[in-house]
Formats: C-alpha cells, sequence, structure tokens
C-alpha cells in the first residue's frame, strides 16, 4: 500500500465517522481540491469546510469498491450514502435515502494529500429523491 493509498482511505475513514479534524491531518495546507464548486475556500481549510458540510449537513458515509494506487496516486471508486432530509438541492427534503456513485484520484507529495479530483454522479441523486423523472428506457435495436 503507497502512501497515497493509506492517506485516502484514512479520509473516507474520518468523512464516515464525522471526524474532520482527523482528516485535516492528511492534507497539505495548500491542498487543491479539483472536485470543489468553484466558489468553495482553497487550501487545508476550505477542504475542511466542504467535509463538514459533508458530514454535518448531508451525514454522507463512503462504501468503497475499488481501490487502485501507483506511484504518488490512488484512485478510489466509492459509493456516497445519505437520505435527503436537509434542503440543500434547492427543494424540500424528501427523506428518500440514494446512493451516489463517485470516483476520486489522489495525489501524495511529502507525506500528505496534496490534491484530489472527484466526480460525482449528481444527476442520479436527483432521481433517487424524486427531484426529476428518470427519463423513459429507451429500446437500444431501434437505431
Amino acid at each position: 500500500m503507497n502512501t497515497a493509498e493509506k492517506l485516502a482511505r484514512q479520509v473516507f475513514e474520518a468523512i464516515t465517522a464525522g471526524d474532520v479534524a482527523a482528516a485535516g491531518e492528511l492534507v497539505a495546507e495548500d491542498f487543491v481540491d479539483h472536485g470543489a464548486p468553484p466558489w468553495a475556500p482553497h487550501g487545508r481549510a476550505g477542504y475542511l469546510q466542504i467535509l463538514t458540510f459533508l458530514t454535518t449537513r448531508l451525514r454522507l458515509r463512503y462504501e468503497l469498491h475499488d481501490v487502485v494506487a501507483d506511484g504518488d496516486k490512488v484512485a478510489v471508486r466509492a459509493t456516497a450514502h445519505g437520505v435527503h432530509d436537509v434542503d440543500t438541492l434547492g427543494f424540500a427534503p424528501t427523506g428518500r435515502p440514494y446512493a451516489m456513485p463517485t470516483m476520486h484520484l489522489y495525489r501524495a507529495e511529502g507525506g500528505l494529500l496534496a490534491e484530489h479530483w472527484g466526480v460525482r454522479d449528481e444527476l442520479s441523486v436527483l432521481w433517487q429523491v424524486g427531484a426529476l423523472r428518470p427519463p423513459a428506457p429507451m429500446s437500444l435495436s431501434e437505431a
């Protein structure tokens, strides 16, 4: 297990445990979260604000499926589990659970995580909680 994998696994454990302070010890002061919204603050402090939102408001927990590490990087395929019980999507909470597929890539440097790229299937969350109607299935035999 390389350093990036060890640190990334610890970040996901900290998120699931709601222990943002523990995650803060794993990332560099000038950490760059390429998956953060453009208005989010930068650096370790900004990342911790995002993790605080994920753990206190959304109460997400992660299920890791695949972890692939090489050199100073690690890729993680995970599912974020939550319940739509807060008004964060622009409409009243539905109380419905959701499972959001995610992909993450971290890069380590100097014994800490230095960068993160995240891709989330937020559209599937909108379908699962009832904000949007899923599209009707199409026939794959017609072209």
